[in-house]
């Protein structure tokens, strides 16, 4: 979306670094504070977080529309960045346990690479900029306030299920591709701009290339996670140790 003949975003020019500042902060501040402070607060602060990630989503379709951009071959919600919109609004709002496993993989793997080599082609101040990072850097915060934060951590089998539902979306993609003749989730060629998928070979071996990094991806994050429950199940107990010594 936001395709015209204006400056594209530059990889770590000052707007990009500024993105990525804010989203440091607001993840480590989505981690810190539920852990801190639990209590009551954090479910009208998601609920906030979710109709934030909501008018950076539909704003972005609706700046299409006002503009007199949108077309069915770019702009069906049919973007892996759709689903981790849509499945983050419903994690934040309802902490389902599906929703919060889908929206934490899938933004911690996708939304962080679409963050740190963003496909965009308008730079600050448009309004494609702000609802660009509106979306992506609040899916992966709302993602780590939910599950580092909160404690909300995915259950047994969630990479499989996670992966399953990626295929599972792709698919939806390619019909829209083949019947709009667009490029949804990149099936048919390579971002305009830079992307991580322009150093995974040509049309179609980075597809099948994309799908190895991605399950290697998730597994990373996986670990990741299980690492940082491990160290919370751990922490009452070095706890009673350190007071009772």
């Amino acid at each position: 979306m936001g395709r015209t003949l204006a400056q594209p975003l530059r990889q770590l020019s000052d707007a990009h670094l500024a993105a990525l500042a804010v989203l440091a902060f607001a993840t480590a501040l989505a981690i810190w504070a539920p852990r801190r402070y639990p209590g009551r607060w954090s479910v009208p602060a998601a609920r906030a977080l979710a109709l934030l990630i909501f008018a950076g989503w539909a704003g972005e379709y609706l700046a299409d529309v006002l503009l007199g951009t949108w077309t069915v071959r770019y702009d069906l919600p049919l973007q892996l960045t759709d689903a981790i919109s849509v499945t983050a609004i419903v994690a934040l709002w309802t902490r389902g346990a599906l929703a919060v496993e889908l929206l934490y993989f899938w933004s911690l793997t996708a939304s962080l690479q679409a963050t740190l080599t963003p496909d965009l082609s308008r730079s600050f101040p448009s309004v494609y900029y702000f609802t660009y990072f509106v979306y992506h850097v609040g899916a992966i915060v709302g993602a780590c306030f939910l599950v580092l934060g909160c404690r909300l951590y995915p259950r047994p089998g969630a990479v499989r299920r996670v992966y399953g539902a990626t295929f599972a979306f792709a698919l939806a993609a390619a019909a829209g591709d083949l019947l709009t003749g667009g490029n949804y989730m990149f099936l048919s060629e390579k971002p305009e701009y830079s992307s991580l998928l322009n150093v995974m070979g040509p049309w179609p071996w980075y597809i099948a290339s994309t799908a190895v990094l991605a399950l290697v991806l998730l597994a990373i994050v996986k670990l990741l996670t299980d690492w940082a429950r491990a160290r919370d199940a751990s922490a009452p107990s070095r706890s009673t140790i350190a007071n009772t010594g």
